[in-house]
């Protein structure tokens, strides 16, 4: 697929335009530490393989044509923004404990994992970018269109987990960072907890699809 570089590159440039995704990663390895950051990653790769899935079902194009179903998932996904960026600004300190950056009980990942997959899944926008970039780069008469789609499909989400990862290792960086300077950590906070919100309030304005 010779196009196949010009595809990587354009969801390279997506990948770096900071957005939840990229802000939940470095809080989850700023509070948690590199174990539950990386769990996020996979969440959020997880909810990109369910968006490539609907999208070559059909689904993106429903969401598209359905002013009301697009309105819901919306609000739901701005709302789930919302809330986590309340939330990080109510904790009480992003400086990950030592034993839980070391070892992070099953729970702490299982929730880790949920939040990754909601912030991505709850986002129609995300899914739209893949209904709306995938066909661009589909050829008739470079083999079965199914085989195709699977290809970038997956090239989409491999590509996702090379940069969240960067991302969560990152965070976990910061985190050492904040341990030794506390009015860098409510800085921290009050950065991460914001935009969240401010991702949040800015899909929930958004008109239309």
């Amino acid at each position: 697929m010779p196009d196949l570089a010009l595809f990587v590159g354009a969801l390279a440039i997506a990948y770096i335009v900071p957005g939840p995704d990229m802000i939940l990663l470095l809080q989850t390895g700023a509070l948690r530490g590199r174990q539950p950051a990386l769990v996020t990653a996979i969440g959020l790769g997880a909810a990109r393989g369910v968006h490539v899935a609907l999208a070559a079902l059909g689904l993106a194009a429903l969401l598209r044509t359905s002013p009301a179903i697009f309105e819901m998932v919306r609000i739901v996904g701005a709302a789930y923004l919302v809330w986590l960026g309340i939330s990080i600004l109510r904790a009480p300190s992003l400086v990950p404990d030592a034993a839980a950056a070391q070892e992070s009980p099953p729970d702490d990942l299982r929730r880790a994992l949920t939040r990754g997959f909601l912030t991505n899944l709850l986002n129609p926008k995300a899914l739209l970018f893949c209904s709306v970039l995938l066909p661009q780069f589909l050829h008739p008469a470079g083999g079965p269109l199914a085989a195709q789609f699977f290809l970038l499909g997956s090239v989409l989400v491999a590509t996702g987990l090379v940069f969240d990862t960067q991302y969560a290792l990152a965070g976990n960086g910061i985190g050492a960072f904040l341990a030794r300077r506390p009015m860098w950590q409510r800085f921290q906070r009050w950065l991460f907890g914001s935009a969240l919100i401010g991702f949040g309030v800015k899909l929930l304005a958004e008109d239309g699809v």
